[in-house]
């Protein structure tokens, strides 16, 4: 049995978390804090960086600079209802973002947020290895392998899913100290 269809799962599960440590503000600014907000537009919704060039001026500001200056109102509007602890400041042909310092409760909350998101991904790792044992077990069933490879495709998953539980948990250590230590 070929198990790479459920390892590209949990990889593309992996990436998700990446993709979500990065979002997270921390104490300075990074591109990756509104990459992924949506903006409601009269075109649709798009992505801030689909609208506009999204610079950093200092390690503290994050500048967003729309094509099309009738969306300045949508962005930062989007921005607000993101719930990311940002203050956008509509500049008329730009958007201008303080990243704040953080507060002792805002580190802990931001730790939660992180360990949430790990879990989700564990979580995500545990439905793709459910679902390779499952395929497993109806091969087997089917009489299509035998014992011997079903025990050891098991065995392969069981090393996969550890692999990836281990990196997620590695990813989650260190992105908590950094939230802590800064």
């Amino acid at each position: 049995m070929d198990i790479t269809p459920y390892k590209q799962q949990m990889e593309k599960a992996i990436a998700h978390l990446e993709a979500g440590l990065k979002a997270l503000q921390i104490w300075r600014a990074s591109t990756g804090l509104v990459e992924n907000i949506d903006v409601e537009t009269p075109y649709g919704n798009m992505k801030i960086p689909t609208l506009g060039h999204v610079t950093l001026m200092d390690a503290q500001t994050i500048k967003i600079e729309p094509r099309d200056k009738t969306n300045l109102k949508h962005i930062e509007k989007s921005i607000y209802d993101a719930d990311i602890w940002l203050a956008p400041q509509n500049e008329w042909s730009y958007v201008l973002i303080k990243i704040p310092p953080l507060t002792q409760d805002r580190r802990v909350e931001i730790t939660k947020q992180v360990k949430a998101l790990g879990e989700d991904i564990k979580a995500r790792v545990r439905i793709a290895r459910q679902d390779a044992m499952k395929e497993s077990k109806r091969i087997f069933d089917a009489k299509e392998i035998g014992e011997d490879e079903h025990k050891r495709n098991e065995k392969e998953i069981d090393v996969v899913v550890k692999s990836m539980n281990d990196k997620v948990d590695e990813y989650i250590k260190n992105k908590s100290e950094e939230v802590m230590k800064i």
